[in-house]
């Protein structure tokens, strides 16, 4: 991995939005990019959602969309909604690097945790999350109720 990248945090202007898309694109690749826009424009509002860029040279790497939180079972909470390696640079250390960068942002607010959830046939992902030190620690159930 080269040593000259910067992390970026999105804001929502049309460029920022449209830049991200075709990396968060093969993470979430049930949504069209007007239903993206739509949403990641909505919940930046409403429930404080950032997305944060691994940028070389311009070029997106890496991306994690995360939000800070607060429930009874483990207090203030940084939570990773997204976190995605372009196909080309997996492997490369990015998803490490915008880890270690969520740590220290969750570490400088005074989180008690970082939590994800990661979808049951992504095994590759699964050993990444756990040599990066989190640990299988409950099931995610959902009932859907339209769709």
């Amino acid at each position: 991995m080269s040593d000259d990248y910067e992390i970026i945090e999105l804001g929502t202007t049309d460029a920022e939005v449209e830049a991200v898309w075709p990396i968060i694109s093969q993470l979430r690749d049930q949504l069209d990019f007007e239903s993206f826009k739509q949403r990641y424009l909505s919940i930046y509002e409403g429930n404080n959602y950032r997305i944060v860029t691994l940028q070389v040279d311009g070029d997106i790497r890496g991306a994690a969309g995360f939000r800070w939180y607060e429930n009874l079972y483990c207090g203030d909470s940084l939570y990773i909604d997204d976190l995605v390696t372009a196909d080309a640079w997996r492997s490369k250390g990015y998803g490490r690097v915008l880890v270690k960068y969520l740590e220290e942002l969750a570490i400088s607010i005074g989180a008690s945790a970082i939590r994800l959830d990661s979808a049951i046939h992504r095994e590759d992902a699964h050993r990444f999350y756990e040599r990066e030190g989190f640990k299988f620690t409950s099931k995610h159930f959902m009932r859907v109720l339209r769709d």
